[in-house]
């Protein structure tokens, strides 16, 4: 049983799709979750629908939507770290490297979940998990905890195999709903915003199960 887990990825929503059901089910077993989040996702594109926010406040808004997605799957400890967001991959290397450094010395996670880097699609996520990697590489390897990596991009089983971690999250199916649901501005949905709802055989199949790749330091 994971005793803290670190999760570290880009932007509040991240943690909603592929990741919330692991982490309740975690929860749920006794672990503690740290979550930091480098940014707000102010740079969001949705603005809700009928639109509800707009780019003064969708920082702000964002933020209640993430402490709320975090309420929902049972996290306690919610870090902020303050990056902007679609810029990580600019950010001064040292600085964002530092900041994750000083996270694993307070918490010696057992487990740290984050983007596989080149395999995540966006640039924020890339970038993320090559802060990551690039940070707990440099420690001495038994000091190194493990990294479960999030990966969706189309090339990515011809390149790094196939996910080694399967998770079932069926028994967490109402906790992920209210974590995605939890990032309204972003995600409008019928089927998941309640006009057009699925049956439970379709939500079994799409989001009752959440896989991850073991990243292999060299």
């Amino acid at each position: 049983m994971e005793q803290h887990i670190l999760v570290v990825l880009p932007h509040p929503d991240d943690e909603a799709f592929g990741l919330s059901g692991t982490l309740a089910k975690h929860i749920q077993n006794g672990a503690k979750v740290t979550y930091a989040c480098l940014t707000l996702g102010e740079m969001g594109r949705n603005m809700g629908i009928p639109p509800f926010a707009n780019r003064v406040t969708l920082p702000e808004i964002r933020k209640k939507e993430l402490e709320e997605s975090c309420n929902a799957i049972g996290i306690q400890d919610l870090r902020l770290l303050g990056f902007h967001d679609k810029t990580i991959e600019f950010e001064d290397k040292e600085q964002l490297d530092k900041q994750i450094d000083g996270l694993l010395k307070e918490l010696s996670p057992s487990l740290v979940v984050t983007f596989y880097p080149g395999y995540s699609v966006h640039p924020d996520h890339d970038a993320t998990g090559a802060a990551v990697i690039r940070t707990i590489a440099r420690l001495p390897k038994e000091q190194r905890p493990v990294v479960h990596c999030i990966a969706f991009a189309n090339n990515l089983e011809q390149s790094i195999g196939k996910p080694d971690v399967k998770n079932d999250v069926k028994d967490m199916l109402q906790i992920k709903l209210a974590s995605i649901q939890a990032h309204r501005s972003q995600f409008q949905a019928e089927e998941l915003l309640g006009s057009k709802k699925l049956g439970d055989k379709e939500l079994i199949n799409r989001f009752g199960t959440e896989h991850f790749w073991t990243y292999k330091f060299e």
